[in-house]
């Protein structure tokens, strides 16, 4: 097996040792080595609702309209508002009261559960992370205003973790990795493609989807644990 002497030390190092001491070495440096008290994690679900463009918030609400923030979201700087939608589906199948998020978007976009897009008669909405739009389908939205026709923009959102750079060094992982989320209780599940986000004024925050929570009793428990 290979070894290397370190000078001024006592006989041999086996080289899997050395490797192992420069891990933990950088690890520290991280701010890993000595862990503490793990960052607190909140698991919330995101319920269906739509991210609108100004060209779009224009048309449904009118020229120069703005949203209406009615209450904060836990991430810092994003709202609910008080405009919602009416989208409309193949069929003529419909889902009224669908909130708007703020703030405004480059593009809008609308986020659904599976039973949602069942709902509105869509059986092939692909699972994207927010902002990839390429390649899914489209709506009819209407608001107080007007009608705008979506030719791309529906999708069921990947379950994801917000967190900032100090948690990510804390987790060890980077910007499109994938983490685990472990759910306890007498529902409990084990999600094992929890998309990794960063960005430096995030809160650790896993978010899924109201199907998600529902299947996994999401409301029912505390125990939950996230991990690479």
């Amino acid at each position: 097996m290979a070894s290397t002497t370190i000078p001024g030390s006592i006989g041999a190092i086996d080289r899997s040792m050395v490797e192992r001491i420069v891990r933990q070495v950088a690890l520290d440096y991280l701010g890993r080595g000595n862990k503490g008290a793990p960052p607190t994690l909140v698991v919330q679900t995101s319920s269906r609702h739509m991210h609108v463009c100004r060209a779009d918030m224009d048309t449904l609400f009118g020229p120069g309209s703005e949203l209406t923030p009615e209450r904060d979201l836990f991430q810092e700087g994003n709202f609910a508002a008080k405009e919602m939608v009416t989208i409309v589906g193949p069929r003529s199948r419909v889902i009224s009261n669908l909130r708007i998020l703020g703030p405004m978007r480059k593009e809008s976009q609308i986020e659904l559960a599976f039973t949602d897009a069942i709902t509105l008669g869509f059986n092939d909405i692909p699972v994207r992370l927010s902002g990839d739009l390429e390649g899914t389908p489209g709506a009819v939205v209407v608001g107080p205003k007007g009608v705008v026709e979506l030719k791309k923009g529906l999708i069921r959102a990947a379950i994801h973790v917000h967190m900032n750079p100090a948690e990510a060094a804390y987790f060890g992982v980077k910007k499109g990795d994938l983490m685990k989320l472990r759910v306890g209780g007498s529902s409990g599940v084990t999600f094992n493609n929890v998309h990794v986000r960063i960005d430096p004024t995030s809160r650790l925050n896993v978010h899924m989807d109201t199907d998600e929570a529902n299947a996994c009793g999401l409301h029912l428990t505390k125990d939950v644990e996230l991990f690479k």
